[in-house]
């Protein structure tokens, strides 16, 4: 009988495999249940593990990644956590281009795990080149032996996915799902998830959530690029400016397009009624719910699963910082007020 611990060899074996959770408070007087499949729970916080371990595991199984090799990616942030976590313990270089909207939080976490970080404007052109695209391809151009992961247009992105979330969604309901409720960025976890969902039953709606000043619901609707949509925003990991190839728009049904301040105070919601600290896109996916329940979406026989992908201490410094939110003029309306402030100090 062996007398080794019962335990992980590392916290990669902790990827993947996330749990259900129901949703209670919000969606009591809405039709249909309503689910969360909560990707805080891998351990690097985020679903951006999945693709993280996998491209780099297919990377070294083909040979591309050798001994000494550097890893490079654009990232607005959780991306770029995951892929410094792995490269840290597979025992490569990680180079990060990050967006400066991503979150103070995201970029110490980041460097925190020996990530090299280039923090990138993100109202710039994303031919310009000091966007973080550019910068990446620079990099990867510059430094030999390098890896860029280039997620946007990487296909193993979607097959993570594929091979692992969907399936995990279709057999912890089993097969009784009706509606996919996921943020688009670079369009892999919507993708992998509704690629699988959809070979199981077409009749599932597979809906993504889009920002205001970003490219996706009308480039789906019309299959053309508007320039005039294409302004800065807040949201971080939700939306493009360009049409990434990892995206499936077939496979999609529709588009939903959400406020940053309605997201930012849904995230907020979420944590204070169901004890879920979620990020910023959290709440994106959440609001996209409000929106096709006013719509008459659900039925009571929905089951709707709402992808929740990261955790809330990747924000602190933004949508649970009353100043922040403030000064985003979050707190303008009649509707939107601060809390009262309940912290005492003695």
């Amino acid at each position: 009988m062996s007398k080794d611990p019962k335990a992980y060899n590392n916290i990669l074996e902790l990827i993947g495999n996330t749990p259900l959770i129901k949703l209670n408070c919000l969606t009591k007087d809405y039709p249909g249940s309503y689910y969360t499949k909560y990707e805080a729970y891998n351990p690097g916080h985020s679903n951006k593990d999945r693709i993280a371990l996998h491209i780099l595991n297919q990377a070294e199984k083909n040979g591309i990644l050798k001994k000494g090799s550097t890893i490079i990616e654009t990232t607005s942030g959780n991306t770029g956590f995951s892929l410094a976590m792995v490269s840290l313990l597979k025992g490569y270089k990680c180079i990060l281009a990050v967006s400066s909207k991503a979150s103070k939080d995201k970029i110490n976490m980041m460097n925190c795990l020996g990530a090299e970080i280039y923090v990138c404007p993100s109202n710039v052109a994303s031919d310009d080149p000091r966007s973080y695209y550019e910068v990446a391809k620079r990099l990867n151009k510059e430094i030999k032996n390098s890896v860029y992961i280039n997620q946007y247009f990487n296909e193993l992105n979607v097959e993570a996915h594929y091979k692992g979330t969907g399936p995990e969604i279709w057999n912890q309901t089993k097969g009784k799902i009706t509606h996919l409720i996921a943020c688009s960025g670079t369009g892999g976890t919507i993708s992998g998830i509704g690629s699988f969902l959809k070979e199981q039953n077409r009749d599932i709606k597979i809906i993504g959530v889009d920002a205001y000043g970003s490219i996706l619901k009308k480039y789906h609707e019309t299959g053309e690029i508007d320039p005039k949509e294409i302004y800065s925003y807040r949201i971080e990991g939700l939306g493009k400016n360009i049409v990434p190839s990892a995206t499936d728009f077939k496979i999609i049904d529709k588009f939903v397009k959400v406020t940053d301040s309605d997201s930012a105070h849904m995230a907020r919601e979420i944590t204070i009624k169901e004890g879920l600290f979620v990020g910023y896109t959290s709440g994106a996916a959440f609001q996209a719910v409000n929106i096709l329940k006013d719509e008459n979406e659900f039925t009571n026989d929905s089951l709707v699963v709402i992808i929740f992908p990261d955790h809330g201490s990747r924000y602190l410094s933004k949508i649970y910082s009353d100043e922040w939110m403030n000064n985003q003029g979050f707190y303008d309306s009649a509707f939107y007020q601060p809390k009262k402030n309940s912290i005492n100090y003695i």
